[in-house]
């Protein structure tokens, strides 16, 4: 095989969420001294970004943007000791903290916008749920993070979205790290309410939206 029909089957397993498939042409990449950077770029990010648009489109479903994210991320594990072995970089759009905020136990979809987040190129640093606001804060100052992205699916808990912000203004790190906010009872007009730079109703919005950021 060539390198663009190792390419094509490699964004292939990507939108068909053949996850066996995707590490098998990760291991092959590896075996045969390929260029992992361009395996990454040219292979399995152009299946991951198809995805997006079948899920925009409405051809796909959660089921399969799961499926998909998962099937990149199982890739990505293959080849990354080996970049790490090789001390190559790959493109990173930028860091993220992220979690579900304190007093909140949900993370279905905190746990799928990481998904996909971590599978379009971001660096993802994943708290989980119930997290303590301060801890956000932390873990945001320690890796020199970009985005904190907080996730509040009761009416209760997204009240913590706003008391970081404003924690973070007693703290004079207010722009410093950009904030994303998401959630069932969450919306625009809190987002602005609040003073977050963004806000996404669904995990690819938010890649879209945190990619739009950076770029401005």
């Amino acid at each position: 095989m060539n390198k663009i029909e190792i390419f094509s089957q490699m964004e292939r397993s990507i939108i068909d969420g053949n996850k066996q498939e995707a590490e098998k042409l990760a291991k092959y990449a590896i075996e045969n001294n390929m260029e992992l950077t361009k395996v990454i770029e040219k292979g399995f990010v152009p299946g991951i970004q198809k995805v997006g648009q079948l899920w925009e489109k409405g051809e796909y479903f959660l089921p399969e943007l799961i499926t998909s994210a998962e099937c990149m991320k199982a890739a990505m594990a293959i080849l990354q000791p080996e970049l790490e072995r090789c001390q190559i970089s790959t493109k990173s759009y930028g860091k993220i903290v992220i979690g579900t905020v304190e007093g909140d136990i949900h993370d279905i979809g905190k746990n799928l916008v990481a998904s996909m987040l971590s599978a379009n190129g971001f660096e993802v640093v994943d708290l989980g749920a119930d997290v303590k606001l301060d801890k956000f804060i932390e873990k945001a100052k320690e890796i020199n993070a970009d985005f904190i992205c907080l996730s509040a699916l009761l009416t209760t808990t997204m009240l913590g979205q706003k008391r970081l912000i404003e924690m973070l203004k007693e703290k004079n790190l207010y722009g410093k790290f950009r904030v994303m906010v998401g959630g069932a009872p969450v919306n625009r007009k809190w987002a602005e309410d609040i003073g977050a730079d963004g806000y996404a109703e669904n995990a690819m919005a938010a890649v879209q939206v945190m990619k739009n950021l950076l770029n401005n």
